[in-house]
C-alpha cells in the first residue's frame, strides 16, 4: 500500500504533508532537547537522525527528488545529478568558508615590532 498516490504529488494535499511532516520533525527535535529526555552524544545522535529525516521529506515533498513528468519520461538521472551537484557546491561552501576563517587569523597577524630599526653591520 502505497501512502503517497502518484496522482497526488504536485497537489496541495501533498505540499501540507510535507509541511506537517517538517513540523512534526522540528517540534520532536525541540522537545528532546527542551524536557532533557536525552543527553550528551545520544541526544545530538538523535538530532542529526531527525535532521536527516527532515533533509529527506525536503527533498521528496518540495524538491520533487524522484518524480517523473506528467507524460511518464523519467527525469530521475538529471534530479540526482543536480541534487549532487548542489552537495558538491554546498560543501566547496562550507569547508571553504571553514578554511577561511581557520587562516584568518594567521593572515590578520599584525607585522612584527618595527620600532627599533635593524642594526647595520658595517
Amino acid at each position: 500500500m502505497r501512502i503517497i498516490r502518484t496522482e497526488d504529488k504536485g497537489t496541495g494535499k501533498f505540499y501540507l504533508l510535507g509541511f506537517f511532516l517538517c513540523i512534526v520533525l522540528t517540534l520532536a527535535a525541540y522537545f528532546l532537547v527542551v524536557e532533557k529526555l536525552l543527553s550528551g552524544m545520544t541526544l545530538i545522535l538523535a538530532i542529526l537522525g531527525l535532521g536527516v529525516i527532515q533533509m529527506a521529506v525536503q527533498l521528496v515533498f518540495f524538491m520533487h527528488l524522484g518524480s517523473e513528468y506528467a507524460d511518464g519520461k523519467a527525469k530521475h538521472h538529471w534530479n540526482f545529478l543536480m541534487f549532487f551537484f548542489m552537495i558538491m557546491v554546498l560543501v566547496i561552501i562550507v569547508f571553504g568558508s571553514l578554511w577561511i576563517m581557520y587562516t584568518l587569523n594567521y593572515r590578520e597577524m599584525p607585522p612584527m615590532d618595527m620600532s627599533h630599526p635593524m642594526e647595520t653591520h658595517g
